[in-house]
Parts: C-alpha cells; sequence; structure tokens
C-alpha cells in the first residue's frame, strides 16, 4: 500500500470496536436454580468483571473476516514451508468431523454409549501400525512434539525396568528443534551426532558415541535436508547393539507412506504428525495430534487408557495397564483430528497414500529441476546430493556474497508474488538455509510460478538489491521486526471493568 493510499478499513483490534451495551449473542434466560450464595468460595471470585468486546454479530462478522483478507494462509496462496507439510485439507474430511456425532460428541460419555467413536479410534489405530509397521497405538499425545516426550518416557520406563541408568539421547545435527527440548523435559541429556557429506547420519561418529549410557536415537528418515539415509540398517544395528531404542521423528513420513516403513527399518518407536501427514489444519488452523507406535517390547509401556476391542467385539476403554508410563493428558486425545485423519486414509487407501508420498517426492525433485533450469542454484546451490524426497534445502550464501541480499530478503520478496516464504535459517548446519517442501497437492503451474518468482528477484536483486532488502511492498503491513515482536509482544486488551 503506498505512503498516500486511504485505508478504507482500518486495522483496529475488537476491543477498539462497538460500544457500551451492543451484544452479539443474547443468553436465554437461566432454566436451572441459581447456586446459593457463598457457593463459590470468595477466593476463587473475581474482584473485578472481565472487560469483554462489547459489539453487534456484523461488526463482529466484519471484524475477523478482515482480519482473514489480510493473513496469508493455504487456502490463498502456494505455502512451500519445509518441514511442516503445509497442504490442502481436503473439505470432505472438514465435513466428516462436523457431524453432530463427532462434533457433539462428550469426552465423558461412557463407552457403551460411545461406540462409533471408538470404533473409529480402534480403526485409526490399527491404520497407523500397518503404515508404521509397528502394530501398538496409543493416540493420547496432543501433537508431534507430545509424542516425542511420549517416546522418551517409553524409553525410561523400559530401560528402568530392566535396572538400566541410561542417560544420554542421540540426535543428529540435522534434528527438528523440538527433539533436544524434549529430551531436555524427559530429564535425559542430548549427545549430538554430525551429518555426513551426504547429508545422513556419520555412522563413524554415532558407532564412536553409542555405548551402555545411550538410552535411544531420534532420526528423521528422510531427514530435514530432504535426505533418505542409505545406511539406517546399519544405523539400527550399532543403536540396538549398545542396548539402547530407536526412535522415529515422524515429522516426514509422508514422503515414505506406503513405500516403506519405520518398523520395517528397525526403529521400536514412531510419532506420527497426523496435523501433517494426514491432513487435520496445521498450526493455527486447528489442533494438532502426535500418536505412537511402538515395537512389542515397548507396548507393555504405553499411556492408559487403552482402546481395546472386547471378546464381545465391543470397544472399551482399558485402565488395567500395570507396567504402563500412566496417562499423557485427560481424556483420549484430539477426537475432531482423529476423524479427518481416519477419513484421509480411509479415502486414499494402501494405493492412495503411497501415491500422495510419490507425488510429494516428485514434485519436489521437479522443482528442484526446474530451478536449476532457470540458473536460481548457481546462486542458491543444493546444500547436499543432487536430488531430494519430498523437500530440499539450498544455501543462500552466494546470493547474499553476490548480490547483496540475504535468505530473509528473498523470503520477504516472494510474499509481493504471492508466495508464503519458505522455512528459513533452518537448518542451522546450512549457511543462509532456504528450506522448501512444495507437498503432493500442488500443480506444475504452481511449482513453475514460484520457480519464475525466485528467477525474477534474483534478477532484479542483480540491478537494485534495495528492492529485496525492503520487502514486502503489497502486504498489509511491511517487514516487521520479528526478534522484537517476539520478545517485546505488544497486548492491546484493555484493563479494568466492563462499562
Amino acid at each position: 500500500m503506498s505512503a498516500h493510499a486511504i485505508d478504507p478499513q482500518p486495522l483496529r483490534t475488537i476491543f477498539e470496536r462497538g460500544a457500551p451495551g451492543r451484544r452479539a449473542f443474547a443468553p436465554p434466560p437461566l432454566d436451572v436454580p441459581a447456586p446459593p450464595a457463598g457457593a463459590l468460595p470468595e477466593r476463587f471470585r473475581r474482584a473485578v468483571a472481565p472487560r469483554l468486546p462489547e459489539v453487534s454479530e456484523p461488526e463482529l462478522v466484519r471484524h475477523y473476516v478482515r482480519l482473514s483478507k489480510r493473513n496469508f494462509d493455504l487456502d490463498s496462496g502456494f505455502y512451500p514451508l519445509g518441514s511442516c507439510t503445509m497442504k490442502h485439507n481436503p473439505r470432505v474430511h472438514e465435513r466428516a468431523a462436523a457431524l453432530p456425532g463427532n462434533a457433539r460428541l462428550h469426552p465423558l460419555q461412557a463407552p457403551a454409549r460411545a461406540q462409533g467413536a471408538l470404533e473409529l479410534m480402534h480403526g485409526l489405530q490399527e491404520a497407523l501400525g500397518e503404515i508404521s509397521g509397528l502394530p501398538h497405538v496409543s493416540l493420547q499425545p496432543s501433537a508431534g512434539s507430545h509424542g516425542e516426550l511420549a517416546g522418551l518416557l517409553l524409553t525410561r520406563a523400559y530401560h528402568e525396568e530392566r535396572g538400566e541408568q541410561r542417560t544420554k539421547v542421540l540426535t543428529p545435527d540435522t534434528a527438528h528443534g523440538t527433539n533436544p527440548a524434549t529430551v531436555t523435559m524427559a530429564g535425559l541429556t542430548v549427545v549430538k551426532v554430525a551429518t555426513n557429506a551426504d547429508g545422513g547420519v556419520d555412522v563413524d561418529d554415532l558407532r564412536a558415541k553409542a555405548d551402555s549410557s545411550v538410552a535411544c536415537l531420534m532420526l528423521t528418515n528422510p531427514n530435514t535436508l530432504g535426505v533418505f539415509d542409505a545406511n539406517i540398517e546399519e544405523i539400527a544395528r550399532i543403536v540396538h547393539g549398545v542396548g539402547a531404542t530407536l526412535y522415529y521423528d515422524g515429522a516426514n513420513l509422508n514422503a515414505i507412506m506406503g513405500v516403506t516403513r519405520p518398523g520395517d527399518m528397525g526403529f521400536d518407536i514412531v510419532h506420527f504428525n497426523l496435523h501433517k501427514s494426514f491432513t487435520q489444519p496445521h498450526g493455527g488452523g486447528g489442533p494438532g495430534a502426535g500418536p505412537i507406535a511402538v515395537s512389542e517390547r515397548i507396548a507393555p509401556y504405553l499411556p492408559t487408557p487403552l482402546i481395546v476391542r472386547r471378546d464381545d467385539g465391543s470397544f472399551d476403554l482399558e485402565h488395567d495397564v500395570p507396567r504402563s508410563i500412566g496417562k499423557l493428558r485427560g481424556f483420549q486425545g484430539n477426537y475432531g483430528v482423529f476423524v479427518r485423519s481416519y477419513a484421509y486414509i480411509r479415502s486414499l487407501g494402501a494405493e492412495g497414500l503411497r501415491e500422495a508420498s510419490e507425488v510429494a517426492v516428485l514434485n519436489a525433485n521437479y522443482l528442484l529441476a526446474r530451478l536449476r533450469a532457470l540458473g536460481v542454484t548457481d546462486l542458491l546451490p543444493l546444500a547436499y546430493g543432487r536430488l531430494c524426497m519430498h523437500e530440499f534445502v539450498l544455501s543462500g550464501a552466494p546470493m547474499k556474497r553476490e548480490l547483496g541480499i540475504r535468505t530473509l530478503d528473498l523470503a520477504k520478496r516472494l510474499l509481493d508474488h504471492g508466495v508464503h516464504p519458505p522455512t528459513v535459517y533452518f537448518p542451522l548446519l546450512v549457511d543462509e538455509a532456504l528450506l522448501i517442501e512444495p507437498t503432493e497437492t500442488e500443480t506444475k503451474e504452481t511449482l513453475d510460478h514460484f520457480a519464475d518468482a525466485v528467477a525474477e528477484i534474483l534478477r532484479e536483486a542483480a540491478d537494485d538489491p534495495e528492492i529485496a532488502r525492503n520487502a514486502p511492498h503489497t502486504t498489509p503491513v511491511r517487514r516487521l521486526d520479528e526478534a522484537a515482536a517476539a520478545k517485546r509482544p505488544v497486548i492491546r486488551q484493555p484493563l479494568g471493568a466492563s462499562a
């Protein structure tokens, strides 16, 4: 927006709209007895009434519609956010999740009156067990990071029952940031393992660090560089040879579904990101889910209650699991996520899941080839290898050196071309990293537009790098100080009593 343009809809918070006494909703009269005086202890009562926005329904609707139009989202454009699998979520799965029997089921409903939901969850467990090659599944974890924590708690329980005091967890230096954070939360110590020249685990470094103090190796395959580790069988032998478990971070499972299985590679524990691989809306679009699948030796420690099928064919919650690590959350998980993911798996079937993975890999390699053909990789070379799996990492170091613009500048300029930026500056071992994941849901035309946009930005920067350095130019707000925004958030909700 130019400096002289007039914004007909100035950006204001919901608290800055409306007027005292306006309402978007009038509740019906109370139809139950009012609580007696003193029913709620004084220490739990508010001293001052909450300050709530007072707006009419049209104001409320317009406010959020205006905000949605200012946001960049998956429905408005290409979103190649590497390592996060921002792909289209089929609307039919949303309709299934919105059915009253799914959306309105109370989490405290007795199992006898929730047979349909329990059957769906049991079926999802069976499907995830088949996809992973590990037969025992818990749906409880709320997200991928929660699944990681569950996996490490299971690992710790397994070793403790064997009388082993293992304190170390090996993680590659390409690992997602949640891996070392989760290790610390589980009371264990992170030990980094180096990456070899091909982008996989440095087997010699792994062998040197794998000993009787190691509890687990956490690994993503393919990893964050978009590289499938060809040494995975040797890695599994080394880890199991010292008595440790092998944990699969399922963030990149969408590259191998239906093609190969973590259990067949030798992994003992897998977590799934249902909000990535199985089309639950991601991030701000909805809650996540991070189910875990485990091998026979880890199964006795799974969280309770377990979802089981009784001999009479009914479904139930089994609480009597003596060696369990206990509950990870109040209820069974985010059920709406399960409905969407179950619908996705059933609608695609085994062949469809395989095709989704194959197209994800094809799209990534096509986009990489297209960038090469346009000369982009002369200034943004591929960090590792010649081909990739579902994503790839470019290094902006030559671009920074020759054109004077950084990866962040390129990312911000892409917004002016109608493209959400890929992940920048991760993985950390790549200088000026740009991590790109096109996903299987994008068309050739979309991928071509992205490649053309990157090539155009590089040509433009050769003549005038200031354009990219000051981008974006067409978004509702210009470039923000992201570090300051994270450290010093501005809260504009007014305090005090309602008028």
